[in-house]
């Protein structure tokens, strides 16, 4: 009877901790869609919104942190739990960077404006690796929340979209700043919010190797996909 009371125990702290990862998780993807809105009309105060909320990220981190380490000093956890509460806690500092990113996106927008000609950059080409990103962090969250690790190894292959969009942006970009030298400025500007939308891929693409880590036990860090499949047969 002890052992069984403590495990439901367990089982509750992990759902509460697990709710707050969840939490956290609809916080950033917000704040990546208000940031990208703000891209999309040059917005300033839409802009200024995600700057302010970059705080509650940050102290959602720390609090989450903060409970996983009273779950596991108190409780002891088997490796298998463990293993669980790493990975949460590495998915949680994944988060916090998506909101670092949102953010920078946020802050190049603000200084683009600030730059006078917002309306003549193109911006739109970025449209299809924004809603890729988003897209792909809401993806991610989903799976992470349901441990589905078929939809792990989807996000795993959708990430190289984002990556073919920024090096197809980043071509256009140039051909725009050799064609009028004085949007050098502001041109790089945008180029820091391309970055900064494929990282955001790369985050989503890091918390859905940590479900095949939570399943499976495998670290399939830099692994091929068809090596990350082979493990999830």
């Amino acid at each position: 009877m002890p052992d069984k009371h403590l495990s439901s125990q367990f089982d509750s702290e992990l759902n509460t901790v697990s709710s707050r990862v969840m939490e956290m998780g609809g916080l950033v993807e917000s704040q990546v869609q208000q940031a990208i809105f703000a891209l999309s009309r040059f917005d300033t105060p839409a802009a200024q919104l995600v700057i302010d909320n970059e705080k509650r990220v940050n102290a959602m981190e720390v609090e989450i942190d903060h409970e996983l380490s009273s779950i596991i000093a108190r409780r002891q956890p088997t490796a298998r739990d463990l293993r669980l509460l790493m990975a949460i806690s590495k998915a949680t500092a994944n988060l916090e960077r998506v909101g670092d990113e949102a953010e920078k996106i946020a802050r190049m927008v603000n200084s683009i404006i600030r730059g006078g000609t917002p309306r003549s950059l193109p911006a739109s080409e970025l449209r299809i690796a924004s809603d890729l990103a988003s897209g792909l962090l809401r993806k991610a969250l989903d799976a992470f929340a349901r441990l589905d690790t078929a939809a792990a190894v989807s996000i795993l292959k959708e990430d190289d979209l984002i990556d073919k969009e920024f090096d197809s942006f980043v071509r256009v970009l140039i051909t725009y700043m050799m064609e009028d030298p004085r949007t050098i400025s502001s041109s790089l500007d945008l180029l820091f919010v391309a970055k900064a939308i494929e990282r955001v891929g790369d985050h989503a693409k890091n918390i859905a190797e940590l479900i095949i880590y939570i399943v499976k036990g495998a670290d399939v860090r830099h692994s091929s996909i068809e090596d990350i499949e082979t493990v999830l047969k």
